[in-house]
């Protein structure tokens, strides 16, 4: 397995500047592939200021000039936001733009709030992302292709921009048992984005996922989950309070926003506690928030309980300050990163596809 760093790009003040919020994701990325991390992610939301990322393939493209080793991905592109053509398109150019470093991460949506101001209906997203699976495998298969389908039809047509290595490699999210299926019989990893679930919540996930496997008479065992997590590394109680608070913040504007419970005073969501939530000293011990030995043994139950193939960690939430996440980023590397392979073995090792291959 391997890490990636996963940028959301929101803000928790008002009058927060657009360009410093890219700008730091920008720097993040870069301390990120200076300390060895594999993948750089850039999510995509609407409206809020939740995340001020519209559109994580522009991201991608100017990070492509930016950096010079680690892969580039959206994490996700919400497929049924887009006319499909033009995104089959501009995947091509940012993949030629990265020299084929693009990580094709693409999911279904989960906010109605978003797809409302899109027009677009919240139960047709599954089936549309589908779709488009089948069209982006054949504009990229071929020289040109037609289709036919359920929502979408086009014409024999070539696609110009290409990428750079054919179809790149692609990672699915949503917590739906059609593109979770979907993910498995095309061998995708499955991205899973409880940033607070406990190891007992994430193994229970990893066990529903093999089911699916199973039923569809594949290897359970080599279910590919990629779960997504908060992490700070600091030796200062109140740096570490702060960072749950914004942490705690933010899980609270997505859960009003995946339930339908928004309340928005302008550009900003407001917070509030959502139903479920846990209390303060509970969620903060299932957070990768402390010092080197507190994060690494935490993340190494983790590890034990998911095998996951990756795990994309975030190192900002709210106005968590960026030098506290530049920090973290080169002491997990420099001191958490050893102290799991004390434990657990060279991360190389670990994961489904090595267990199975191993046998």
């Amino acid at each position: 397995m391997d890490f990636g760093i996963f940028n959301l790009m929101g803000y928790r003040s008002r009058g927060v500047a657009t360009h410093a919020l890219y700008d730091g994701a920008i720097a993040q990325v870069k301390a990120a592939e200076a300390a060895g991390f594999e993948i750089a992610w850039f999510a995509e939301h609407h409206f809020s200021n939740y995340c001020a990322c519209p559109s994580p393939l522009m991201m991608v493209a100017r990070l492509a000039g930016e950096t010079s080793r680690i892969k580039l991905a959206p994490g996700v592109v919400v497929v049924p936001l887009y006319n499909p053509i033009r995104l089959v398109s501009e995947i091509g150019m940012v993949d030629a733009l990265t020299h084929g470093r693009l990580v094709l991460g693409i999911g279904s949506g989960y906010q109605p709030y978003e797809f409302e101001r899109f027009g677009e209906e919240l139960e047709n997203s599954a089936p549309k992302l589908v779709e488009f699976v089948d069209i982006l495998e054949h504009a990229f298969g071929s020289e040109t292709f037609s289709h036919k389908g359920q929502f979408y039809e086009l014409p024999d047509t070539h696609i110009a921009p290409r990428p750079a290595g054919g179809l790149p490699d692609i990672w699915i999210a949503g917590d739906n048992r059609t593109l979770q299926g979907l993910a498995a019989r095309k061998g995708w990893p499955i991205m899973l984005t409880p940033r607070h679930a406990s190891v007992a919540q994430l193994s229970e996930v990893k066990t529903r996922i093999g089911e699916i496997y199973s039923e569809q008479g594949l290897d359970a065992r080599r279910a590919a989950v990629a779960p997504l997590r908060h992490v700070c590394i600091t030796d200062s109680k109140a740096e570490a309070a702060d960072f749950i608070d914004n942490l705690r913040h933010q899980i609270r504007l997505s859960q009003s926003l995946r339930r339908r419970e928004e309340l928005i005073d302008g550009a900003m969501l407001i917070e509030k506690p959502y139903q479920g939530e846990p209390p303060l000293d509970a969620f903060s011990a299932s957070v990768l928030v402390g010092d080197p030995d507190t994060v690494a043994e935490r993340m190494t139950g983790l590890i034990r309980a998911a095998q996951p193939v990756h795990m994309l960690l975030q190192f900002q939430a709210g106005d968590s300050p960026l030098a506290l996440a530049l920090r973290s980023i080169e002491r997990f590397s420099s001191e958490v990163v050893p102290r799991i392979e004390r434990v657990l073995g060279p991360l190389a090792d670990i994961g489904p596809r090595a267990a199975t291959s191993a046998q």
